[in-house]
């Protein structure tokens, strides 16, 4: 997971991302705007609220098959007064919509549409300038991954031109007329197979409504790995070795690539995060 912070009115919220989809966000620091001595005592009330957890249930039934409905049920007929802790809804029911971190950025975290209703209920106010710092975050996320995107998809293409300039040179000449029509496909799939685990047949066969290429919907780091693949793969073709070798050779290298950049990634966004916490 990634950590983004959003600075509201003084107060900073750390935010963990899976894959820039899944956003939890910071209760602890939210309840901090209430209580800066002991948020917990904020988010412990918040949650002892019998409109808190039929809100929480209902989300819970809607994302995670896993919830444990009859201890809800057990819990929501107590009687007494409701008390309710986010360890108690994770260990007891199975909540996956609230998460505990622990360490230096730790502390109880809420999916973004759990958050926002918990900052409603310690500031209508508050909740607001949150939604509008987290939106200009995602804008900028957005148009960061965008125009990497797409500059990586260029640098595709116009590597795609020294591969197939290779297949012309150094496998059509040796291929009967009929076979020749297709060695630019089946070397294409070749880096198919070699990053993505799969063909365009095989791949539009499992996409039949998505517009496009596997490629058109890759993954910025998938894209700089092609583009590498196709590099290598036509010193590969010049070199003589067979396809079935190759495509070894350029999977292994699809995969240390990836999980080299993807580990890299974590890591710059950190660092940028830092950065810009100590300039704000």
């Amino acid at each position: 997971m990634t950590k983004e912070i959003i600075n509201v009115k003084g107060t900073q919220i750390n935010i963990f991302t899976e894959d820039h989809t899944n956003d939890y966000i910071s209760l602890t620091d939210i309840a901090r705007y209430k209580n800066e001595e002991d948020p917990r005592i904020v988010i412990s009330n918040w949650m002892s609220s019998y409109s808190t957890i039929d809100f929480l249930s209902v989300w819970e039934e809607l994302n995670n098959p896993n919830f444990n409905r009859m201890e809800f049920h057990t819990v929501r007929s107590e009687k007494g007064r409701l008390v309710m802790t986010p360890k108690r809804w994770i260990e007891k029911l199975n909540g996956i919509g609230i998460i505990s971190k622990p360490g230096r950025y730790g502390g109880t975290y809420a999916h973004t549409d759990i958050a926002f209703e918990f900052a409603s209920w310690v500031s209508p106010e508050f909740k607001l300038y949150i939604i509008k710092e987290y939106q200009r975050l995602k804008t900028e996320e957005n148009n960061r991954l965008s125009l990497d995107w797409n500059l990586n998809r260029e640098l595709t293409k116009l590597n795609y031109r020294i591969h197939t300039d290779a297949v012309k040179e150094f496998i059509v000449p040796a291929l009967d007329f009929s076979k020749q029509k297709y060695a630019y496909s089946n070397e294409a799939d070749i880096l198919n197979l070699a990053l993505f685990g799969k063909t365009a047949k095989q791949w539009r066969q499992e996409n039949p409504n998505l517009k496009g290429n596997v490629r058109d919907h890759a993954s910025i780091n998938q894209l700089l790995v092609l583009s590498n693949l196709e590099n290598y793969n036509s010193v590969l073709i010049e070199q003589g070795v067979e396809a079935e070798e190759r495509l070894k050779l350029l999977n292994k290298l699809a995969i240390t690539q990836l999980n080299k950049l993807n580990e890299n990634e974590i890591k710059s966004l950190q660092k940028i995060k830092e950065l810009n916490n100590k300039n704000h």
